[in-house]
């Protein structure tokens, strides 16, 4: 499957053309850091313009976080940047800043965890971005084995374990002015989120309702709570 990723960065998109120069999918960066304020401008219409065009949707958040507690922050702020949104992709922590690189192995891994962790509690098929070098030198090999993996690496195929191969930061895309990031993903996420209601896909929220009607005649209580009898609700019928 062909994925694109975009941010504000690559400004108006023509998302049918997008669709129709063969991209079967994209992942939209909902933001950055630690504060709402972050989001990023361009997220609502990427989100609302690939789903008209019929694309596959997920979302990343690009990380600044110096530790746990931060990453955490981090995502419960993009928690509340795609709250009531559907995405049959996963969705992403974005970790590749030269800090994150100086921060060592031991304090990456805990970020990560402290983020897919929060996200995936909250009910989301959560995976991790970065470059191929970082998943080898800054991220404990358990991460690949918790989390789908998104990996890039330019003139060859990643070294490590990832679903999905960011190939080229350079690509032409019709709808699209400049260049543009584009991905092979090697996995049918939109079944297995589907099938799994993760992502937004999930049961259908059911509702109580209480109906109160005072000030009829017995032949028309008697009517009503038949009525109300028959959808299933419980009737209790008094004088008043």
């Amino acid at each position: 499957m062909k994925i694109i990723d975009v941010s504000k960065h690559n400004g108006i998109i023509n998302w049918n053309y997008v669709k129709a120069a063969g991209v079967e999918g994209v992942i939209i960066r909902a933001g950055y850091g630690r504060h709402i304020s972050q989001k990023d401008s361009r997220f609502e219409a990427n989100y609302s313009g690939a789903l008209a065009a019929g694309l596959h949707v997920g979302a990343y958040w690009y990380s600044y976080a110096d530790n746990p507690a931060d990453a955490k922050t981090e995502a419960e702020v993009f928690l509340e940047a795609i709250k009531g949104k559907k995405f049959d992709l996963p969705v992403y922590f974005d970790i590749e800043e030269q800090k994150h690189v100086k921060a060592g192995r031991t304090m990456c891994t805990a970020m990560t965890e402290a983020f897919c962790s929060t996200v995936e509690k909250a009910g989301y098929f959560t995976g991790v971005y970065s470059f191929d070098s970082f998943f080898t030198t800054n991220l404990y090999p358990d991460i690949s084995k918790k989390y789908t993996c998104w990996v890039a690496r330019i003139g060859g195929k990643p070294k490590n374990i990832h679903d999905m191969w960011q190939y080229s930061w350079k690509e032409k895309i019709k709808g699209i002015n400049g260049e543009t990031d584009v991905n092979n993903c090697y996995k049918d996420f939109p079944s297995i989120i589907v099938k799994a209601k993760l992502n937004g896909y999930g049961a259908e929220t059911k509702y109580k309702v209480t109906a109160h009607v005072s000030g009829v005649d017995k032949l028309n209580a008697d009517k009503i709570a038949k009525a109300c009898s028959e959808m299933g609700m419980t009737v209790v019928t008094e004088e008043v």
